[in-house]
């Protein structure tokens, strides 16, 4: 699991759920596909959304494309305001 992205408003976490944990052989379980994901925080709601597959992907350029053009806090928030448009889920301690 890596930051990516703290404000006021927003985080944004990469997790990588297939990831093998330190010191784990990864070629004991055999072949899998890697799975990941992004967990946006939108803190302002206290709502979460959870993006993987499909959404992960297009998210994942976007990511790409901050890297190589980067962007102001405000352009970043703003494209996060549309992904936190989805958050249905609480944010929930545990």
């Amino acid at each position: 699991m890596n930051m990516l992205y703290d404000s006021e408003a927003f985080a944004v976490v990469h997790i990588l759920a297939n990831a093998p944990a330190e010191g784990e052989d990864k070629a004991a379980d055999g072949p899998q596909i890697p799975r990941h994901g992004f967990e946006i925080v939108d803190k302002r709601t206290g709502k979460e959304v959870y993006l993987d597959g499909s959404w992960a992907e297009m998210f994942q350029l976007q990511i790409t494309a901050w890297q190589q053009n980067t962007p102001s806090q405000e352009e970043v928030e703003d494209t996060l305001e549309g992904y936190a448009t989805l958050a249905q889920m609480p944010v929930v301690m545990h």
